[in-house]
């Protein structure tokens, strides 16, 4: 694999983290009661669903073995689901703190 191609994974792994992780915020931010503008919150939704199309798109076109294909997809999903979890867990312990405070 070229060094660009490396590159645009990398970027597309980046982009979709912080996408993630502001949907996380801006969902539970509201269910919280805590303002978030719709704009945001829309905004936030866009950029996680394009960063699932951008490496869609990208594997799709890319000269890889499928089981390679698999292995960046599910190397994907995996870490969006963690960088959600972490932000969660790690909100979730805040609060337990300050609660006992």
């Amino acid at each position: 694999m070229l060094l660009n191609e490396k590159g645009y994974y990398f970027t597309i792994l980046l982009f979709g983290l912080f996408a993630v992780i502001s949907v996380q915020k801006s969902v539970r931010g509201r269910a919280e009661g805590i303002a978030v503008t719709d704009l945001y919150y829309g905004i936030s939704w866009f950029v996680t669903i394009a960063a699932m199309v951008l490496l869609t798109v990208g594997l799709w076109n890319a000269d890889l073995a499928r089981s390679e294909k698999g292995f960046y997809a599910m190397a994907f999903c995996l870490n969006m689901f963690s960088a959600i979890a972490v932000q969660k867990n790690t909100r979730d312990a805040k609060m337990l703190e300050d609660k006992e405070l």
